[in-house]
């Protein structure tokens, strides 16, 4: 039987949904966007069946659909108070990245799926990776023994045009700045590698070339985390003339490991001292190109957010994952506001918080 689909927001990221709900025989019955001719454009680029019906409002379209999995692909502000509208109606769930802008709306929707029963999936895709997969693979087996410490570079560009796009990127109220809307995705990947907990952060943020936006190109954060290892961020969005990497290293007492290419999809480095596989031959595996920053890994998050609803168990991202990427970024984001370090865990907090910041 066929999961029936729909997908809430029909902008930049809409074609990867989409071509990710085909691949995985997903039914596809509604598209939902303020602009209806996104939608139309959908449909008519990836040959959709004539029934797939167009609505403006959200609510309409889960009231009049029994829809099983919603892919919410809206402007970021928007994204908590749509999923609960959704799981009240007992709907699944793949959140794009952040699952929210607050702590609070975080923990509403991991509370809110636990009390109807439904499944909550952060679309945190670079998880799927082959190349992160197999650095996963050698953490949870304790090839790099003692972790030291990790790092994430996030150089990118995003220039003018990029913004007036949507007017929402670049707003506190709806988006965040570099660190939450571009470099979120690293930030995941660095605090799931290195153990998830975290004792503290301190970090500086600024507005170094983008005065037509709100909020911050550039972050630079140290980690502290419980298990006695550190990490390093450096995310920015100011990168002359276009995106250059996006790398994760993994430094431990028996291993070194890279992650580089358009989206960490190629091991650049591979080094253990225990030697039980091929470092040119795990390169040359473990290697993806990607036409684009956005990867792969929708296919894969798709397949396995299927299955979590059908085996009823919990996606391997989940919205504990999405709101521990949050709660990183805000934590460097109120740091760098305050100029010192920030304890974790967070109990509360919002991209809001630092309105007129710069």
């Amino acid at each position: 039987m066929k999961l029936k689909y729909a997908l809430i927001g029909c902008g930049r990221i809409a074609p990867n949904h989409i071509q990710a709900a085909l691949e995985n025989d997903l039914q596809i019955v509604a598209l939902c966007d303020l602009e209806t001719s996104k939608a139309e454009d959908l449909i008519k680029r990836h040959k959709l069946n004539s029934d797939v019906k167009i609505y403006s409002k959200y609510q309409d379209m889960i009231k009049e659909h029994n829809i099983d999995l919603i892919a919410i692909a809206t402007e970021s502000g928007n994204h908590s108070s749509i999923a609960i509208d959704c799981i009240k109606n007992r709907i699944n769930l793949i959140i794009e990245k952040p699952i929210s802008l607050s702590i609070e709306d975080a923990d509403k929707i991991i509370t809110s799926a636990k009390e109807y029963n439904v499944k909550v999936s952060a679309c945190h895709q670079n998880r799927f990776n082959k190349s992160i997969k197999k650095i996963r693979e050698a953490v949870e087996m304790n090839r790099f023994g003692k972790l030291f410490y990790g790092t994430a570079h996030i150089r990118w560009n995003r220039g003018k045009n990029y913004y007036l796009q949507a007017p929402w990127r670049g707003t506190w109220k709806q988006d965040g700045g570099a660190l939450m809307n571009q470099c979120i995705h690293n930030i995941d990947l660095l605090r799931w590698m290195m153990g998830d907990d975290i004792d503290e952060v301190f970090a500086y943020t600024d507005n170094l070339n983008h005065d037509f936006i709100e909020t911050e190109d550039m972050g630079l954060a140290l980690i502290k985390f419980k298990n006695g290892s550190y990490g390093i961020i450096e995310g920015t969005t100011t990168i002359y003339p276009k995106n250059l990497e996006e790398t994760l290293y993994i430094f431990g007492e028996n291993g070194t490991v890279k992650a580089g290419g358009k989206s960490v999809n190629i091991i650049e480095e591979w080094m253990f001292n225990d030697e039980i596989d091929n470092s040119s031959q795990v390169k040359q595996v473990y290697h993806e190109n990607p036409p684009n920053v956005y990867g792969f890994g929708h296919k894969p998050l798709y397949r396995n957010t299927i299955e979590s609803i059908l085996n009823n168990v919990e996606p391997y991202v989940s919205a504990v994952d999405g709101r521990n990427a949050l709660e990183l970024v805000l934590a460097i984001y109120k740091s760098a506001a305050e100029g010192k370090p920030v304890k974790l865990p967070l109990l509360k907090g919002s991209t809001t918080d630092f309105l007129g910041r710069f």
